[in-house]
């Protein structure tokens, strides 16, 4: 319940060259109010200089100067300050004017009532107190923003994406010389190498800092949901469009826009966002009004572009467009000396999480840590370190702590891997089983039975499928077309679900 306002607690000022008058105000008020008079508009002047006051209520027609002529000068000295006029009928016009504008809270024509002023002066307090206190309220807002801000330059900056392997600092070397640019970005790499966090370093070292980053995970929603998302829609564009709702496009105008998985794309909207890059300008869905846009696009993909352009899945066009800058983030297996340095950074940040003691990590952990394959990449490293610290209780973390599960057979292939990026060198398959499949084949079909067992047991939940899973939701919707199990996807997908899903803000 708020506390009522004390009226003593806050000066109000009465300026009236008649004596008589202040004397009748402070008569009436003065055990109610703090009452503060002054005979003219330069003795008014001098109060002001002097001292705070919540309310000036002041006489229109004084020698010298006017009540409007003063509650503007006492406006530069005390802009928080509520302004009231005392006047006669005759110059209510031009106090209404003055209203409209903002220069006065109101007027009172004499002959006043003093309960009828008595009512005016505690409503003119509290207006004065909220003006305090959203004022108050906004500047602790913009110093909690420039705290937040500091915070995200701090935690997207060079310097906080952990590790010194070479594969690692030609990445760095990249982003540091595209940031400054406006070319596009195209990430490319495994599911948990930073991606996301990439993209926010190129965005929070570029001229365009201040300006809005969004992102769009293009796997995580239904094609006609993708397109509303990215372009906006006019309302009764479509069933349930109630309203006029902005895109993705519109809402990082000026800044940076991160479309993760793309991928994914459906070719309706792969056509569509060729356009928007040629012409830098689009319509809403259902709409005919042009929009004229300026957005930096980074994209990224853990998928081999090249050969869904040869199988006519991608367009080669809008390929060449998000191409121009290309940067390829390494697995964690190709940058195992960053393993421990990752895992010693997870470590101190759960441990200020939790409100423990800054842990370490034995050397007998560290060299489990650096014999695992890390399908995950590092979000899966920092996974295993927060369970970690949860069962060392704050102490030190050791090789017992260090449980990969099915994971550890996942890294050596019993569940694939989906690795996207054409391999380096051929890989060698086991000969056919006696029932003439491969081991691909075999282990295809074992990972397709277990998303279906996922899914029913999850009666069609697929945030809960992806956790028995040990995937994301992008993983899974991927896989779920890729086996031709579409059927099982949600009649009706939420926009904007995708918090499960793409690369997260952890270090890379």
């Amino acid at each position: 319940m708020t506390q009522a306002l004390d009226p003593k607690q806050y000066p109000i000022l009465v300026v009236d060259d008649e004596q008589d008058n202040l004397d009748a105000f402070r008569f009436n008020f003065r055990k109610v109010f703090d009452i503060v008079s002054a005979a003219s508009g330069a003795e008014a002047l001098e109060v002001l200089r002097q001292r705070d006051v919540a309310v000036i209520i002041t006489d229109q027609r004084m020698p010298k100067m006017t009540g409007l002529e003063l509650l503007k000068e006492a406006k530069e000295l005390r802009p928080d300050a509520v302004g009231i006029i005392l006047t006669a009928f005759t110059d209510v016009d031009v106090l209404i004017e003055a209203i409209t504008l903002g220069q006065v809270y109101r007027y009172i024509t004499k002959p006043w009532d003093a309960k009828e002023v008595r009512g005016i002066l505690q409503y003119a307090l509290d207006r004065y107190h909220l003006t305090r206190e959203n004022r108050r309220m906004t500047a602790q807002l913009a110093e909690y923003t420039g705290y937040l801000n500091q915070q995200i330059h701090g935690a997207f900056d060079f310097g906080n994406i952990i590790g010194d392997s070479p594969a690692l600092r030609e990445v760095l070397g990249k982003v540091e010389q595209v940031a400054p640019t406006v070319s596009t970005v195209l990430l490319r790499g495994e599911t948990g190498t930073g991606k996301e966090m990439v993209a926010h370093a190129i965005h929070i070292n570029s001229p365009r800092e201040h300006k809005p980053f969004v992102r769009v995970n293009c796997a995580a929603l239904a094609p006609g949901i993708l397109e509303s998302e990215l372009f906006g829609h006019e309302k009764g564009s479509f069933t349930g469009a109630v309203e006029r709702r902005r895109g993705r496009f519109e809402l990082a105008d000026g800044g940076t826009l991160f479309l993760d998985e793309v991928g994914d794309l459906p070719m309706e909207v792969q056509i569509k966002l060729l356009r928007t890059l040629q012409e830098r300008e689009f319509e809403r869905v259902g709409g005919t009004d042009t929009i004229k846009v300026d957005v930096r696009l980074v994209s990224a993909t853990n998928r081999n572009l090249e050969k869904m352009i040869e199988e006519g899945e991608f367009r080669e066009d809008l390929y060449y467009r998000l191409n121009v800058f290309p940067i390829n983030l390494p697995p964690l297996r190709e940058r195992h000396g960053d393993v421990p340095l990752l895992a010693q950074h997870f470590v101190a940040k759960f441990a200020r999480q939790m409100g423990l003691r800054a842990g370490t990590l034995t050397p007998e952990a560290v060299a489990k840590l650096r014999e695992y394959a890390w399908p995950g990449n590092v979000r899966e490293l920092e996974n295993i370190i927060e369970r970690a610290m949860i069962l060392a209780r704050g102490g030190e973390v050791g090789a017992q702590h260090l449980d990969f599960g099915r994971r550890a057979q996942q890294s050596s292939g019993s569940f694939p891997v989906t690795v996207h990026e054409a391999p380096s060198a051929p890989v060698a398959l086991a000969p056919p089983s006696d029932d003439g499949k491969s081991l691909a084949e075999r282990l295809l079909e074992s990972e397709k039975k277990e998303i279906v067992a996922a899914v029913e047991k999850s009666k069609g939940n697929i945030a809960s499928a992806s956790r028995m899973l040990g995937i994301n939701r992008s993983t899974l919707y991927y896989r779920l077309r890729k086996h031709g199990l579409e059927h099982l996807l949600p009649t009706k997908l939420t926009v904007g679900d995708e918090s499960a899903s793409g690369d997260g803000s952890g270090p890379v």
